[in-house]
């Protein structure tokens, strides 16, 4: 039966591996590969290594929306069950959830289709080379292979595979093969031992993830509040504030908190929570009158960390801070001795 799993979340810490070792790196042999799961991530990563000269065996795929999505980038690809792909390749791929990952493995190993020598790789952040711990039972070599991107499942992300950095971890030994699969596709290995994968990961997520509800956030209240083309309004100033944050960070930072105005605080929680954007005159009529209420949490919580942070620096004083700590309510998080 063919399977399909889509792509990765986060989930659990696994156990500590080796640190980085001074072996000198090159791009790999020439391997036969197989992919199980074919959501986001799975095909642009066959592709990849198809493109770098790997041979792509073939692929699992469940769904008439994942076999479409392979179809797509990955033209005449064969379609295969898990306990198939397992027998034929030198290179097995997990890309499935993470919810889905370890009980695959386990269940795999179970009918003992892992080989001694063969790489067993998945791509899930949070995870290290434990959750392969079944298949290197059965004499596998476990990789852990995570790409510091965002996918869509189209061939638009083979370019932003080009620089992307990726954490990696395998047995001592073979970590320059898990660093050489990673250059093949023009990526840039990092060794990171499982036990700082879960904060790892949460840390992307964090930026990145929640980067898209603030943004769309950002747009939506733009929209609201007569700014048609938000996104284009809004590119300048926020491509500017992340350059910033990247290259100064916290010292980067503008606006309000930073210059400890609680008034102006407050009048913005005054106008995200009580709604006068709703019936406003101001307002264009043929403007959507969007729901904005979850808007007041998020600005409360970031907020008040950015209060926090700014006093912690020393760019507020004690009293700017609980002027904005009184606006803010209960959010603000405990501060650090200075």
């Amino acid at each position: 039966m063919n399977q399909d799993f889509e792509p990765e979340c986060a989930q659990t810490p696994m156990a500590a591996i080796a640190p980085p070792i001074s072996v000198p790196i090159t791009h790999s042999a020439t391997l036969n590969f197989g992919v199980i799961g074919m959501g986001a991530v799975g095909p642009v990563l066959a592709a990849a290594w198809k493109q770098a000269g790997h041979n792509l065996v073939g692929v699992t795929a469940r769904s008439a929306g994942s076999r479409e999505r392979a179809a797509a980038m990955l033209p005449g690809v064969q379609f295969v069950s898990p306990q198939e792909l397992c027998a034929q390749v030198d290179l097995l791929v997990f890309t499935v959830r993470d919810t889905e990952l370890a009980d695959l493995v386990e269940n795999l190993a179970s009918q003992g289709v892992f080989r001694t020598g063969q790489l067993v790789a998945h791509t899930a952040g949070a995870f290290g080379l434990e959750v392969l711990s079944p298949a290197a039972e059965s004499g596998a070599i476990p990789l852990a292979l995570h790409p510091a991107q965002t996918f869509s499942g189209t061939s638009l992300d083979l370019a932003r595979l080009h620089g992307c950095f990726w954490a990696v971890n395998a047995p001592l030994a073979l970590l320059p093969v898990a660093q050489a699969l990673v250059l093949d596709i023009g990526g840039i290995p990092r060794v990171l031992a499982d036990g700082a994968r879960p904060l790892y990961h949460a840390a992307l997520a964090h930026g990145a993830n929640h980067l898209v509800t603030l943004v769309t956030q950002t747009l939506r209240a733009l929209q609201v509040a007569g700014i048609e083309d938000s996104a284009s309004f809004a590119q300048p100033l926020m491509k500017a504030a992340l350059e910033r944050a990247l290259q100064e960070g916290e010292a980067g930072l503008s606006g309000p908190i930073s210059r400890g105005d609680a008034p102006t605080i407050a009048k913005h929680l005054r106008a995200l929570e009580n709604g006068q954007w709703r019936d406003s005159e101001d307002l264009d009529p043929a403007l959507p009158r969007d729901d904005l209420a979850d808007l007041p949490s998020t600005y409360r919580a970031l907020a008040a960390a950015t209060a926090a942070r700014i006093l912690n620096r020393g760019g507020i004083n004690e009293l700017q801070y609980k002027q904005i700590e009184g606006i803010l309510g209960n959010c603000a998080p405990a501060r650090q001795e200075r």
